[in-house]
């Protein structure tokens, strides 16, 4: 029950959290501590044309996130009241998300707004699953249909 309710996209944005009071404050005039941290490689990967893909922490982030919101669009199609709980976490989730993104220097970085966003499609597609889903358990029909 517990995993029908929790938000998973909570994970990626709990581990930034984590890594960005983890990262310290930027020296002055210089880029946030936050930025270095996910702009640093954390994976290079040879390539066959012989150029190497360089992945930083960031991007991997940004995959974990959107494993996590495939994870989330599949259980949306429940339509029992704890989908209904889980879409309204995803929602406060979101909204914690845009204010730490517009009030702390360390949540103001590509992969942060990336991951808000990937919440904010996880909120909206949840409910818009869910609606679907239950007009058609309902056998609900659409004005002109």
């Amino acid at each position: 029950m517990f995993s029908d309710i929790f938000p998973f996209l909570a994970i990626p944005v709990l581990v930034y959290n984590f890594i960005a009071m983890s990262a310290g404050t930027s020296v002055e005039g210089g880029p946030p501590a936050m930025l270095q941290l996910v702009d640093a490689t954390a994976l290079t990967l040879p390539m066959i044309s012989g150029v190497n893909l360089e992945l930083g922490w960031g991007d991997l982030l940004i995959v974990f996130a959107v494993i996590f919101l495939f994870i989330e669009v599949i259980k949306a199609t429940s339509t029992a009241s704890t989908g209904i709980i889980n879409h309204m976490l995803s929602m406060f989730l979101f909204i914690l998300c845009v204010i730490e993104f517009m009030i702390f220097e360390s949540f103001a970085t590509s992969t942060f707004f990336i991951i808000t966003m990937i919440v904010l499609l996880d909120a909206l597609a949840g409910m818009v699953v869910t609606i679907v889903s239950a007009r058609r358990d309902f056998g609900v029909e659409g004005i002109g249909a």
